[in-house]
């Protein structure tokens, strides 16, 4: 992505992110999932960074009984329907907050019951999480097709408000943009 197309998107997501944010003042490489076995991630095998470069990766923060996370589903759900086609990657990071969300059987029924079909990475640790200082659930941070992160922006995302608009038009911006070459 040329310098001016990143900067206007580094601006449209400080206005979205508001006073919590990750990497807005200049994209950063993030660090590399926590977590290499298989039997931290649903839905695929482990995953790293590197096999998603060229991809627009959204990694969302969450946790199955997170009222604001299951409050933001719609609004992830129409994203990866209207986006999936066009080189969108959705990893969710389950970080528990509560002791029931620790159990894994309990994660993985949610993880059914929630029709959730992109991978998730069991951040049981909460390893990933702190690579990222991240302090609330939802976050969603963003990844451009070259691997850097522009951004993470925390909170709740719903179908109606500007802020996810913004988020929106962020991510949309970061699907035109070429793929790095090899």
């Amino acid at each position: 992505m040329k310098a001016p197309a990143r900067s206007a998107l580094v601006v449209l997501l400080a206005a979205a992110s508001a006073a919590v944010q990750v990497g807005a003042a200049a994209p950063t490489r993030p660090p590399e999932f926590t977590h290499e076995r298989a039997s931290d991630w649903i839905n695929s095998g482990p995953l790293t960074l590197a096999q998603l470069k060229g991809k627009v990766v959204v990694v969302e923060f969450w946790a199955f009984e997170c009222d604001n996370c299951l409050k933001s589903r719609p609004w992830l759900e129409k994203l990866e329907r209207d986006d999936a086609g066009s080189g969108l990657v959705v990893i969710g990071v389950h970080t528990p907050e509560l002791r029931d969300e620790h159990d894994r059987e309990k994660l993985d029924e949610a993880v059914k019951r929630l029709g959730i079909h992109n991978p998730v990475m069991v951040d049981e640790d909460a390893s990933y999480w702190r690579a990222l200082k991240i302090s609330v659930w939802p976050t969603w941070c963003l990844i451009g097709r070259d691997g850097l992160l522009l951004s993470c922006v925390p909170g709740e995302m719903d179908l109606n408000d500007a802020r996810s608009s913004q988020v929106r038009a962020a991510i949309d911006m970061m699907l035109k943009a070429p793929a790095p070459a090899a």
